[in-house]
């Protein structure tokens, strides 16, 4: 899909990458609710969740990528900002998304290499707090290692407390507001970063 031009301002097109292999996991929920507060904020959007980050194990010797890497890679290339999410698996990110992000590596000749220029928001999902604030402290490194952005706000979930009905919705106003203040952000440093 093409993205609309204006004189001042492009359509960003934000990309969030996170989840599990669980179908209706609540890091895919919490991601969904960014997205959705991103396109009503006029974003071009896509969830890489569970499913589609189930990616061969990173090899950094190896140049041949299954469709779902090459996929993963290409999408983050053309992206204007990244919405990350993870369970907090024993304190930290999950096997899976890190596995993906690894391949972020692919992106390293880019004339942008890795997610340099770009806002990244970060959300971390775990039953407590404690393991919530490690992985989303995680999630942060791992974006100032590639070079991006981290959002000023990144938002821990408990899912001790309930944080989404069966469907998505946000049973929480104030998390809600949460997650689209980091829409917020990276939709708007998307669009300042066109204008320059």
């Amino acid at each position: 899909m093409a993205r609309l031009v204006t004189k001042d301002r492009r359509t960003p097109y934000v990309v969030a990458l996170g989840g599990t292999l669980r179908a209706g996991s609540s890091t895919e929920k919490a991601l969904s609710v960014v997205l959705a507060a991103a396109a009503a904020l006029g974003a071009e959007t896509l969830l890489l969740g569970g499913a589609d980050l189930d990616l061969p194990l990173y090899l950094p010797d190896r140049t041949d990528r299954s469709p779902a890497a090459r996929r993963l890679v290409a999408e983050l290339r053309r992206a204007d900002g990244i919405v990350l999410g993870s369970p907090g698996y024993h304190g930290g990110i999950s096997g899976l998304v890190k596995n993906a992000l690894d391949f972020a590596e692919d992106l390293r000749s880019d004339p942008s290499p890795y997610f340099e220029g770009r806002a990244v928001g970060c959300v971390a999902t775990a039953n407590g707090w404690q393991a919530a604030m490690t992985t989303l402290t995680a999630l942060r490194h791992v974006v100032h290692a590639l070079r991006g952005w981290p959002t000023p706000l990144g938002v821990p979930i408990n899912t001790l407390e309930p944080a989404f009905d069966s469907d998505g919705n946000c049973l929480s106003p104030r998390l809600q507001e949460q997650l689209g203040t980091v829409a917020g952000q990276v939709v708007g440093f998307a669009r300042q970063r066109a204008t320059l």
